[in-house]
C-alpha cells in the first residue's frame, strides 16, 4: 500500500469511495458486460499511454483492482511519477473479464486526473528550477476527489499545502476584517490553540508591505501569505521578512509568471489551478488478445 494512503487513511476512506463511484456508475449491473462476456472468462488488459506527460495513479488503480477482486494479478510497469511517451504500457491486470470492464472507468477517471495534475505540477516545478521555491496546491479541489488531486500533486514533484480546514491555520483577508485586524486575529488564533491544546501552524495572508511590518512586529505566526503582490513587489516583501518566517506567493501565478515569482526567494508558491484548472491525460485501457 502506498505511503500517502497510510499518511491520509484518517481524511480519506478509499473503500468507501470505491464502494460509492461503483453504486454511481454501476447501478444494479453492469449490463454490457454480463450480456456480452461469459461469467468465467479471464483476460487481461493493459494501461496504454496515449499523450506524453508525468504518470501518477498506478498505486491508486492497484488499490482499486485489489478491491474489486483480490485474485487480479497486477503487474506495473512503470512507476507513478515517471515521465512517459506516447505508447508506453504503465501496468497490466488480469483476471475475470466482467470484472476489469466493469472497473476500467473507474480506474480511468482516477488516473487522467491525476496524471493531468502531475504532469502540469511537474512542468512549473521545471520552471522554478534553480531557486528553493516549492510548488504547493490549495483547497480548491473537486468534492470528494480531493485525496487524489493532491496525491497527483506530490508525483509531480510538488508538495502539500494544508491537506484541510483541520490541520492548519491560514488568517486570510476575510478572517482579518471580521475579526477587527492582523493583531486581534493573531491573537485570537493562539489563544484558540492554547485553549484547545492544539498544535497547528498559524500562517496570515498579507495586502501590503505594511501589513507585513505589523506582522513582523507582532510574531506568533509561522508563515506569511503574500496575496496577489507583483514579482517586484514579492521581491522587496522577502526582503522585509529576512528569513525570519516561511514566506508563500499566491494569485494569478501561472506558467508565464512564475520563474519571476520563484527568483524572488519565497519558499511557496501556491497555485489552485493545480487542480481546479487542469487538462487530464489521455490515458486507455486496452484488451490483450
Amino acid at each position: 500500500m502506498s505511503n500517502y494512503i497510510k499518511l491520509h487513511k484518517e481524511h480519506f476512506d478509499f473503500k468507501k469511495f470505491i464502494r460509492q463511484a461503483l453504486a454511481e456508475d454501476v447501478g444494479d449491473g453492469d449490463h454490457t458486460s454480463l450480456s456480452t462476456i461469459p461469467a468465467k472468462n479471464k483476460g487481461k488488459v493493459h494501461l496504454l499511454v496515449k499523450e506524453d506527460g508525468i504518470i501518477a495513479g498506478i498505486e491508486a488503480a492497484r488499490f482499486i483492482f485489489k478491491q474489486i477482486d483480490k485474485d487480479f494479478k497486477f503487474t506495473e510497469l512503470i512507476a507513478d511519477g515517471t515521465a512517459v511517451k506516447k505508447g508506453a504500457v504503465a501496468f497490466t491486470v488480469e483476471g475475470n473479464t466482467q470484472k476489469l470492464l466493469t472497473t476500467e472507468r473507474l480506474v480511468l477517471n482516477v488516473m487522467q486526473r491525476m496524471s493531468g495534475i502531475a504532469t502540469h505540477t511537474h512542468q512549473l516545478m521545471q520552471l522554478c528550477k534553480g531557486t528553493k521555491a516549492k510548488v504547493i496546491d490549495t483547497r480548491k479541489t473537486t468534492p470528494g476527489f480531493r485525496f487524489f488531486e493532491k496525491w497527483a500533486v506530490v508525483i509531480g514533484g510538488g508538495a502539500n499545502h494544508r491537506y484541510g480546514l483541520f490541520d492548519m491555520i491560514l488568517i486570510k483577508d476575510n478572517h482579518i476584517d471580521f475579526a477587527g485586524g492582523i493583531v486581534p486575529a493573531i491573537d485570537a488564533a493562539n489563544s484558540y490553540l492554547k485553549k484547545t491544546k492544539r498544535k497547528l501552524k498559524i500562517e496570515i495572508e498579507v495586502r501590503s508591505l505594511k501589513d507585513i511590518e505589523t506582522v513582523l512586529k507582532k510574531g506568533k505566526i509561522q508563515r506569511i501569505l503574500i496575496d496577489n503582490f507583483t514579482p517586484g513587489q514579492t521581491k522587496k516583501a522577502v526582503h522585509l521578512i529576512n528569513g525570519k518566517y516561511e514566506s508563500e506567493s499566491s494569485g494569478g501565478i501561472t506558467a508565464k509568471n512564475i520563474k519571476a515569482y520563484s527568483r524572488c526567494g519565497v519558499d511557496y508558491i501556491s497555485i489552485g489551478a493545480l487542480t481546479h484548472h487542469v487538462n487530464s491525460l489521455d490515458l486507455s485501457l486496452k484488451a490483450v488478445r
